[in-house]
């Protein structure tokens, strides 16, 4: 057993049996590997991550490749999810001496934590021109003992580059109208028009870019960009990316065409894309749009839910076969011999309506369901009585693992889809499902000085500081709670987490840091603008910032209030307004947010005598279910104080009324609810 047993970590656990004398990331292995003057191995990936438990089962398993190991290196492991910061910092390195990254990430470190040798994944054996990870270790451990002082010299030029990266971002000024614009164009001339999506394969889900679409849309009314997003979100719910089954998204397509996905199924993407097929109907009326936003939610709360509330960080990619072996989409894909077996006289019809053929579209004949698109009309009932087998035979196989810990921000992330997609479509329990995750934030999460830790697992926090993406997405949460609820308290919660965001995370000249400013001191304070896998903790913040300076209601020139927020939100999009039109789809939040920022964002006060009066509710829902780019909504009753935007906001002739403002000016209030919805519909009136 090697130190790795007792941590919350779910991937950290999965080594602890290795015959590697592991440490988790902490000053203790760096003075273990001062004390034996000998380099620290670091290793770092993911539980869902499929290559990673590859090279575990290859070479941290194997008692020779561990033994050479113990002598010659201090080993850490580090989970990407627990600590994005160390994992950002080295795979920066990587990325910029190799060209490339990926995980498992395979760094190699003085003991000062310098890096100057890298690498990712390592066969046991030489293949296609890579070398196996023995001789790696023996040519590293050469290095280290008969040519110091070129190590001493590579790690120091690595340290002084990555110091010399700081960001220039262009000044604080917001993305107008030309910047915008020139995104657009940029993702036109980048757009898979055959198949939706952006660039070639491997394929990901692009969210935070058709977010922005949908926003540029309502601002603009642009039918190019909602045909963008609409056509990316039909071809992405009908292929093999998609659970047809059980709902939810993979995590990316392997080819073009959605067809084989990458099996893991993490609760970011999900989170992401249940939001933005919500967004989409609501944009749109899309029937396609409305099931996959509440099979998604659906999906979530049925398989990543936890008992305590929150909702786990993802499923394995690899399940058992039923022969004992680990492979990769063994739970997902079936072929016309299964369906026999399940359907008996409907297999054929199953067959030609998920796409399932005698050669398969995956490995050894089988097949990822998808929709196809063909002519043949299916029965209703019969499709549905098909699935319902299929997916209760499914639940028969061995289930993929689970990676139960709560990551702050993806939890975040979560509460705001599963609120919004509740309010839309009539459904408490996905809100009750949102409320109890926030819940489980506040109580297990949050300090008494409110302060964030990154995750827990089975109702225990874990040891590891909150970073600016948890601060950000989950002020994002709260602030989607409070509009949905009328509860004031989320928006407090919120606040108290942007204190932080200016306090502790923000520079001088108001750019912003991955870590705060009295987090762990790494080789380089991580700072990334860019929108990955998850929005980046410099645009969360931003539209977090944006849509709290909206709802507490001073403008920048006032210095008070809100003023402070609104000011950090438009310098952080200097950033936006540099990287835009270079660069679209990998800023989509911050162009999405940047929207936001030049509709307004409106703010809408909706008042009643009660809030269960059922006009107050419809004007209130209708007010959730406005377009107007980022637009806040608060909920309550005539002479309020749970929100700073209904005061002063009586009754109208002792009716419900809803009152709509932009930059400080106000609308007459309305208590017709088709006149709100016409004033909520864009961004520029």
């Amino acid at each position: 057993m090697n130190r790795l047993a007792g941590v919350t970590s779910p991937y950290l656990l999965q080594h602890a049996d290795n015959p590697v004398d592991w440490w988790p990331w902490g000053p203790e292995a760096f003075e273990e590997a001062k004390r034996r003057d000998a380099p620290v191995l670091l290793s770092v990936g993911y539980s869902a991550c499929h290559w990673c438990h590859v090279m575990a089962h290859e070479s941290f398993e194997d008692d020779d490749t561990a033994a050479y190991l113990n002598e010659h290196f201090v080993s850490v492991k580090v989970d990407r999810e627990e600590r994005p910061d160390v994992d950002a910092v080295y795979m920066e390195a990587v990325q910029a001496a190799t060209g490339q990254g990926g995980w498992p990430m395979t760094v190699f470190l003085t003991p000062d934590a310098e890096p100057f040798y890298f690498g990712t994944y390592f066969p046991p054996a030489p293949r296609h021109g890579m070398p196996s990870f023995r001789q790696v270790l023996e040519g590293v451990h050469l290095a280290w003992d008969e040519r110091r002082e070129e190590v001493a010299e590579v790690a120091g030029k690595i340290v002084r580059d990555l110091a010399g990266r700081e960001i220039s971002y262009g000044g604080t000024e917001t993305p107008g109208e030309e910047e915008l614009a020139q995104a657009l164009l940029g993702l036109t001339r980048e757009y898979d028009p055959q198949r939706g999506g952006f660039g070639g394969a491997p394929k990901f889900p692009p969210a935070m870019v058709i977010e922005f679409l949908l926003r540029h849309h309502a601002r603009t009314g642009s039918e190019g960009a909602l045909q963008m997003a609409r056509d990316t979100c039909e071809r992405m719910a009908r292929g093999g990316i998609y659970d047809q089954l059980g709902g939810g998204f993979a995590r990316y397509s392997v080819d073009r065409d959605w067809v084989v996905p990458h099996f893991e199924k993490m609760l970011y993407d999900n989170a992401l894309l249940c939001r933005v097929y919500a967004h989409l109907w609501r944009a749109t009326g899309s029937e396609l749009a409305r099931r996959v936003a509440l099979e998604t939610a659906d999906f979530m709360v049925r398989e990543l839910r936890t008992p305590e509330g929150g909702f786990a960080s993802a499923l394995d990619a690899d399940s058992d076969d039923g022969s004992g072996r680990h492979v990769e989409g063994a739970y997902y894909v079936w072929t016309p011999r299964r369906l026999d077996e399940v359907l008996g006289e409907d297999a054929g019809l199953a067959a030609r309506y998920f796409g399932v053929t005698e050669e398969g579209t995956f490995e050894h004949g089988s097949s990822v369901l998808r929709l196809p698109q063909q002519e043949e009309v299916f029965d209703a009932a019969r499709i549905d009585s098909v699935r319902a087998r299929m997916l209760a035979a499914r639940a028969e196989r061995p289930a993929p693992g689970r990676d139960d810990k709560v990551v702050a921000a993806w939890n975040g992330l979560a509460v705001a889809a599963l609120a919004e997609t509740g309010a839309y479509f009539d459904r408490p329990d996905l809100v009750e499902a949102a409320v109890a995750a926030a819940d489980l934030l506040v109580r297990l999460h949050l300090d008494d000085r409110a302060r964030l830790s990154r995750t827990s697992r089975d109702g225990r926090a874990g040891a590891h500081s909150g970073v600016l993406e948890d601060y950000a997405d989950v002020a994002e949460g709260f602030l989607a709670l409070a509009s949905v609820t009328g509860e004031g308290v989320w928006l407090e919660f919120a606040g108290f987490l942007l204190d932080h965001v200016l306090a502790r995370f923000t520079g001088e000249d108001g750019t912003l840091y991955d870590t705060a400013v009295d987090a762990e001191r790494l080789i380089r304070r991580p700072q990334d603008p860019t929108d990955n896998a998850t929005p980046s903790g410099w645009t969360a913040a931003a539209g977090a910032l944006l849509a709290y300076a909206a709802h507490t209601g001073a403008s920048p020139a006032q210095g008070a209030g809100g003023g402070a927020y609104r000011a950090a939100a438009e310098k952080a999009l200097g950033v936006v307004k540099a990287l835009g039109p270079r660069v679209p789809r990998f800023i989509g939040w911050g162009l999405a947010v940047a929207e936001a920022a030049l509709a307004g964002p409106r703010e809408v006060a909706v008042v009643g005598p009660a809030l269960d009066d059922p006009a107050a509710r419809e004007l209130h829902r209708t007010a959730l279910l406005g377009t107007s780019p980022g637009a806040v909504v608060a909920y309550g009753t005539a002479g309020s104080e749970e929100f700073p935007l209904l005061a002063d906001r009586p009754l109208v002739d002792g009716e419900p009324a809803a009152y709509v403002c932009r930059h400080f000016v106000c609308d007459a209030p309305t208590t017709d609810s088709e006149h709100l919805r016409a004033a909520l519909s864009g961004g520029n009136g």
